[in-house]
């Protein structure tokens, strides 16, 4: 029995537990783990013990139990030395064949040596555990091999470049096995202070045959020099360069002729210019450089041309247009890198000129005065402007004009006699008075064309006032201002000054003109006058305080030892207004006018009898019915002078009868007659009508009525009348 119990045990395998068989011996029972197998795999499954960067293997754990059959959701621990290889994930669980995968990859580039995996299951009662050896394998980074060369446009290898000649960089890229590797990222470089690339960056990628290109020139076609072209290209971290030389010569460029498709035109005209670029013999076509015009005619303004033009197919081309130049134009090209400079001689028609024709005068009133009585603003010359246009209408410069009097016998000198047109054509000359006042023109004429024109006419007068032409005016004669001043900033009248000098022309502007009155205000706050515009000014009078007049008081030139005593008539003011020629002898005139009472002081009917009353009727008697009764009103103010210009009368509060009318409706304006007081009443008289009703039969009785007179500041007084029909 003993020896029986020695040879199970032998036969049970590593690591088996006796106690797990339920007191057998020899594995386990019951989907126990009781052996754990590792193997190593390759990608294609093939078992493998060697692992690198390239080729990661597979570990893979197979949990049996003591019959042999797979361990099913046993958590297996799989095990490596960290600083030689790792595993992802570190544990799995079996399948429903007992097995469990993980992957091993090495820890690093570095890494090398051999090692073991372990795979373990840990049961209730023991740890199972198996194990297999690995080799690192090294491993080998993929590298690009890159070559580069240089190619002229036919292909053919050169490293010569010059602007003529440039070349075509050509990189080629191979993998590890010499194969061409395309879309690789190929850096080019080089001397930047000798030559440029295209594209400018110098970065392209490889086609399909591994190659990049791109073209080289020379920054300038005067540069010279040896450089080297460098062309880099990275794989796997891992950079690869190639380089060549070349050499670059200067290259020679010159200028052909400058052609004019036309060599002469008329004013005005275009023509195209060409000029070629040539390289040795032929034209430079490789690159297009920028021709610099210049032409004394465009900087003028009298052309037009483009002072930068690029050359296309070797030629520079563009339009010259003349704008009036009139000379011969030199027209001459510079390019950086071309030797030398060209010049031609254009030949440009001058234009013919059209047409003179007056343009200004100063002053622009066309009015001088007399010599010797200049007054303010005015002048005793004027300035004549003339402008020369071409046929197109434009100005013409540089044309001589002679100037005469168009009446030969104008009393006026002309200085100067003649003149040069500048720039804008134009042309000026001067004319003075004498001591004689006129009109008169000026001819200007333009040498040896037989054009010419006249000016407008120029006025001669003196423009100094003088009495006998010294007016003086105010719109409203009888001003309502006895009673009431005027309604805050309104004017109660306007007083005007006309004045005109010897030659009975109107004064300069500007000429002042001083207001004095004895009664209210008159003039503005800043000055009681004003200064005459084509002749005449005007101020405001307004009524208030003083309404008495003190006569001579303020004392002026129209009441002082060269006029008249201002009048004493009550309700009569006095305006006086004043300026000067210069001389010690004043100019002046005075106007009176009323200063009217607001109600009437007196009414009378009929021209005469006792004035009537507000306050009474007024018995007009009997009239038959069929005759109209027509009577008389006179009123007066206060002071028997008449009521405010603009009182109404009229007929209210009508009875049994039917108003006729009243004529005039209104008083009158009204100038006083007299500068003293007038023997009786010089208000205004009224002619009232009224008739028996209309389309009624005749019925005796009395008709009653009010006559109202209303001023313009709407005081009313009103006077009862009452008339008697009868059917006789």
């Amino acid at each position: 029995m003993l020896a029986l119990g020695a040879l199970l045990a032998a036969c049970g395998g590593g690591g088996g537990d006796p106690t797990l068989d339920g007191g057998g011996s020899g594995g386990a029972t019951g989907g126990v783990a009781a052996t754990v197998g590792v193997s190593l795999l390759n990608a294609n499954g093939q078992p493998s013990n060697t692992v690198s960067a390239n080729a990661p293997l597979t570990v893979r754990a197979q949990v049996l139990d003591k019959n042999g059959a797979g361990v099913a959701n046993a958590l297996v621990a799989f095990g490596v030395d960290a600083s030689l290889a790792t595993l992802v994930p570190g544990t799995a669980l079996t399948d429903a064949k007992g097995i469990a995968s993980v992957t091993m990859r090495p820890a690093s580039n570095a890494a090398s040596g051999a090692g073991k995996v372990t795979a373990s299951v840990t049961t209730a009662t023991a740890t199972i555990s198996g194990e297999a050896n690995y080799q690192i394998s090294s491993t080998v980074t993929s590298k690009a091999s890159i070559g580069v060369a240089l190619l002229t446009a036919s292909g053919s290898a050169s490293n010569a470049l010059s602007s003529s000649a440039p070349l075509t960089a050509v990189a080629t890229i191979k993998d590890q096995d010499g194969k061409p590797l395309p879309d690789a990222l190929v850096v080019f470089a080089t001397d930047n202070a000798l030559a440029i690339m295209s594209p400018s960056a110098g970065t392209t990628l490889s086609d399909a045959k591994g190659e990049a290109r791109v073209i080289l020139r020379p920054v300038s076609l005067a540069v010279g020099g040896a450089g080297t072209l460098t062309a880099a290209v990275v794989m796997n971290g891992t950079t690869s360069t190639s380089a060549i030389n070349y050499v670059v010569g200067a290259t020679t460029l010159a200028f052909g002729n400058i052609v004019f498709e036309s060599p002469a035109l008329e004013a005005y005209g275009s023509t195209q210019v060409a000029l070629d670029v040539l390289s040795g013999s032929v034209k430079y076509t490789d690159q297009s450089l920028a021709v610099n015009f210049t032409s004394s005619c465009v900087t003028a303004g009298k052309a037009t041309f483009a002072s930068v033009v690029q050359t296309a197919n070797g030629s520079a081309r563009a339009v010259y247009r003349d704008l009036g130049c009139g000379v011969n134009d030199v027209i001459s090209a510079t390019a950086s890198g071309v030797s030398g400079s060209r010049s031609a001689v254009l030949q440009i028609a001058a234009p013919q000129a059209a047409s003179i024709q007056f343009y200004s005068a100063l002053p622009a009133d066309k009015s001088i005065v007399i010599k010797g009585e200049g007054g303010l603003l005015r002048s005793e010359t004027a300035s004549l402007k003339f402008r020369v246009f071409d046929t197109f209408n434009n100005p013409l410069p540089g044309l001589k004009v002679s100037f005469s009097k168009a009446d030969p016998n104008a009393e006026v000198d002309l200085n100067p006699l003649s003149g040069t047109t500048d720039a804008n054509g134009e042309v000026t000359t001067s004319v003075s008075s004498r001591s004689t006042p006129l009109s008169f023109r000026i001819r200007a004429t333009l040498d040896g064309k037989g054009v010419s024109t006249l000016s407008d006419s120029i006025v001669v007068s003196t423009g100094t006032p003088v009495q006998k032409a010294f007016s003086l005016a105010i719109s409203d004669s009888n001003v309502e201002g006895l009673n009431v001043d005027a309604n805050g900033s309104a004017i109660s009248a306007s007083v005007t000054v006309a004045m005109g000098d010897k030659f009975g022309n109107p004064v300069a502007d500007g000429t002042p003109v001083a207001f004095q009155s004895n009664v209210g205000v008159v003039g503005s706050a800043s000055k009681g006058g004003c200064n005459s515009v084509n002749g005449a000014c005007s101020v405001d009078f307004r009524a208030q305080e003083p309404r008495v007049p003190t006569p001579n008081t303020p004392a002026t030139v129209c009441n002082g030892p060269l006029g008249s005593s201002d009048s004493t008539r009550p309700g009569v003011g006095t305006i006086c207004a004043s300026t000067s020629d210069g001389s010690a002898v004043p100019i002046f005139a005075k106007i009176n006018f009323f200063i009217s009472g607001s109600r009437p002081a007196t009414a009378f009917l009929n021209g005469g009898g006792a004035s009537l009353r507000t306050d009474a009727v007024t018995d007009l008697g009997v009239v038959s019915w069929n005759v109209p009764e027509v009577f008389t009103l006179q009123i007066n103010d206060v002071n028997n002078n008449p009521m405010p210009s603009g009182t109404i009368v009229e007929v209210a509060n009508i009875v049994r009868a039917t108003n006729g009318g009243v004529s005039p409706a209104t008083v009158q304006k009204t100038f006083p007659s007299a500068s003293s007081l007038p023997p009786m009443y010089q208000g205004t008289s009224h002619l009232v009508t009224i008739t028996s009703p209309s389309g009624q039969a005749c019925t005796a009785g009395v008709a009653t009525f009010n006559v109202n007179i209303t001023t313009p500041h709407l005081l009313t007084t009103s006077y009862p009348f009452k008339l008697t029909f009868t059917c006789q």
